[in-house]
């Protein structure tokens, strides 16, 4: 247990929690905050998915920053260098008067979010006994979710400017807290000359870019739920003719209340059963059943569409699990790398998805499209998941041949 709860297990899962904190934010605060500004109820539609498609391009563009970072410059860098960033993102969020100001901040705020997961994830992956890790990485994924209740439980309470200074003065509280970290002794007993944090190495080989895109698609089902299907709750209960308004920032919250119960649940699971695979299969059938009855919920109550928020959120709650795939498939030069652009590739899925989302609205009506969309990503990550190597209790150290 002592060598489970390391510095490193609580650093990361603290540094997580301020992460999940700020990334879900925005969607809680995307009605009040732009009604703020000024919106109508459509603009609020529009600009909201425009602003938290800016916040995940800026994911996708950190992810690689903060991965390529971490390998050639160790896994600490990016824990000190992207929490200061999200950090004075976060408070200039809360002095915005405008949509193009807003989108901005939230742009900064997504590079600065895309380093933490990846590099705690691979901190701690290096840190641990082979055989223990998934406790870890459970930890640090379920206790950081925690950061979403915490984001719904402020947002009720305070003005949506004040919440966004509470998360950037809670990463700067976190920031002096790291100074207690260490490196990896993996990454520190890796050859000089060893090449690290070469991006393009993921597609220059068949058998690597195979990995690589494997880790991705097992993921789309979790953003494809909390992107759309969460973040967009009251207008789908709208047209379900739930009984009862809906709101998106106690929608976010049941869901990731869920996710920290699935994060648990799968990662015990994965050690109990010593699989990494049977566990995301079994979480990706759960989520087939959870989104169809996401879809069934015709003229629900209030309360039961919440618990319905709460059942998607355990069923895609194996985040932890396919994080840690990512950091097992591969060496510990290209380690943070992969571990850190493939949890932002993932959460920049939105954009596709959303997008895809509102083309198809034109001709299959909100559910009609938003159930295509569902059918393309749990199909594909299926398909994935299928050809993927088992990597639990799989040795860390050792390099890729570039």
């Amino acid at each position: 247990m002592k060598k489970i709860f390391n510095i490193l297990v609580v650093i990361a899962s603290l540094g997580y929690f301020v992460d999940i904190y700020d990334l879900v934010l925005f969607s809680i605060l995307r009605v009040p905050s732009l009604k703020s500004l000024g919106l109508g109820s459509e603009a609020i539609f529009t600009d909201g998915m425009m602003l938290l498609n800016i916040q995940m391009l800026g994911m996708l563009i950190g992810g690689i920053f903060w991965g390529v970072l971490g390998d050639r410059k160790g896994r600490l860098s990016v824990l000190f260098g992207s929490i200061l960033m999200y950090s004075i993102a976060n408070l200039a969020n809360a002095f915005v008067h405008s949509v193009e100001a807003y989108a901005f901040w939230r742009f900064i705020a997504g590079i600065g979010l895309a380093g933490e997961l990846g590099a705690g994830i691979t901190l701690v992956a290096e840190t641990l006994p082979k055989d223990k890790r998934g406790w870890g990485t459970m930890i640090v994924a379920s206790f950081g979710i925690c950061g979403a209740l915490l984001a719904g439980f402020v947002a009720d309470i305070f003005d949506w400017r004040t919440a966004y200074v509470i998360g950037g003065l809670l990463g700067f509280a976190l920031l002096f807290l790291r100074i207690g970290a260490y490196e990896s002794g993996i990454y520190k007993d890796m050859t000089p000359t060893v090449s690290r944090g070469n991006f393009f190495a993921l597609f220059s080989s068949r058998n690597r870019f195979s990995r690589y895109i494997k880790c991705i698609l097992i993921g789309l089902p979790t953003w494809y739920v909390i992107g759309i299907l969460i973040t967009f709750s009251p207008e789908f209960a709208k047209l379900l003719g739930v009984k009862g308004e809906i709101s998106a920032g106690t929608g976010i919250m049941m869901a990731y209340g869920g996710l920290v119960v699935g994060d648990v649940f799968s990662g015990t699971l994965s050690q109990f059963w010593r699989s990494r695979r049977k566990v995301v299969f079994l979480f990706l059938l759960l989520t087939i059943v959870a989104i169809s009855g996401y879809f069934m919920a015709w003229g629900v109550s209030v309360g039961q569409f919440y618990a319905i928020c709460f059942g998607l959120g355990i069923s895609v709650g194996y985040w932890a699990i396919f994080v840690t795939i990512a950091a097992e498939q591969f060496g510990t030069n290209l380690r943070s790398t992969v571990a850190t652009t493939v949890p932002n590739f993932i959460r920049g899925s939105v954009i596709p998805l959303t997008l895809g989302f509102v083309f198809l609205k034109n001709t299959l009506g909100m559910l009609g499209s938003a159930l295509v969309v569902g059918a393309i990503c749990m199909g594909v990550a299926l398909i994935a998941l299928y050809f993927m190597e088992e990597t639990f209790s799989k040795d860390m150290d050792y390099i890729e041949t570039i």
